[in-house]
């Protein structure tokens, strides 16, 4: 056999090994992406089956309209009122704390801070991003609780506050971090013209760039609010473990997300009905944070600028 036809036979089988890694590689892809949906499909079975088996056995309408949690009483009443209060006051007192914080640090960094002392501030500031929540929520117990006691008396050990404080320094760096890649992707030219016909700094910031990156900031908001209402243990370690539908934030309460870490630890027999309505809770945070995510997609898409 010539040496003409050794390397034909080779360039051959080069070319069939090609095409077939280039058949191969979309189908390795798409199993791999089909993962996350096949995922997404057996959680909301799990959810969706186990949540009709508890409506099964108690009222869907008293779930949903009921505040009268008690699902360890004689007769049990199951309704999640009680629970979504106590996990809106957490998530407000976030919010309010964390929105200006986390804004104030973005527009800081966008728009005042030198280059070189972004790249020092913002690692910096989404270290606390990596730290454990758990450590998040004995920081809240045995730091915070302490101080705010030390300043109003009425205030109880475990209560909404101290909870809610903590669980908003958590979602700063995601506040500050997507607003700040918000404001840096308007265009220099827009803070020129601005500065050029003779607006100040300050109002080039709020009155320019700010409306030009609002759906940015309104998504990272809405994103960092959907992962306050799951926030599982600041709430369990912070707040208590006590249902209660007031307004009140001084006192023991109890969210979603801890009563479900109060089930799964054991404290319910598998097959009764204070099991299953652990699905039914976590069919009602999905529901809840599944609507934020819309939400956001939303604002994003609607009040997006195109540059």
């Amino acid at each position: 056999m010539s040496n003409y036809n050794i390397q034909e036979m080779i360039q051959k089988n080069k070319s069939n090994k090609g095409a077939f890694v280039e058949k191969s590689i979309p189908v390795i892809l798409f199993l791999i992406t089909s993962v996350s949906v096949l995922a997404t499909i057996g959680i909301l079975y799990t959810l969706i089956s186990q949540s009709l088996e508890f409506f099964s056995r108690e009222s869907f309408t008293t779930f949903i309209t009921s505040a009268d949690w008690n699902p360890y009483g004689a007769e049990p009443e199951f309704g999640i009122w009680a629970l979504i209060m106590g996990t809106l006051k957490v998530v407000v007192i976030a919010t309010v704390f964390a929105v200006p914080v986390g804004l104030g640090a973005a527009i800081y960094l966008s728009e005042y801070a030198t280059e070189r002392l972004r790249k020092v501030i913002k690692p910096v500031l989404e270290v606390l991003a990596g730290i454990p929540t758990v450590v998040y929520g004995f920081f809240a117990i045995n730091f915070v609780t302490p101080v705010l006691q030390s300043i109003w008396s009425e205030i109880s050990l475990y209560n909404a506050v101290s909870a809610g404080l903590v669980v908003g320094i958590m979602i700063i760096p995601m506040i500050a971090s997507l607003s700040e890649d918000a404001l840096s992707a308007v265009p220099n030219s827009m803070r020129e013209g601005s500065l050029g016909m003779g607006a100040t700094r300050l109002e080039t910031t709020f009155k320019i760039v700010l409306s030009a990156a609002v759906s940015g900031i309104i998504a990272s908001i809405v994103l960092a609010v959907s992962r306050a209402i799951g926030e599982t243990m600041i709430v369990s370690i912070a707040a208590g473990s006590t249902p209660n539908a007031s307004l009140d934030i001084t006192s023991s309460l109890q969210t979603m997300t801890g009563f479900i870490v109060q089930i799964t630890s054991g404290d319910a027999a598998y097959g009764s009905s204070l099991y299953f309505s652990l699905f039914a809770v976590g069919m009602t945070l999905f529901v809840i944070t599944f609507a934020m995510n819309i939400i956001s997609q939303w604002i994003t898409k609607r009040y997006r600028e195109e540059y």
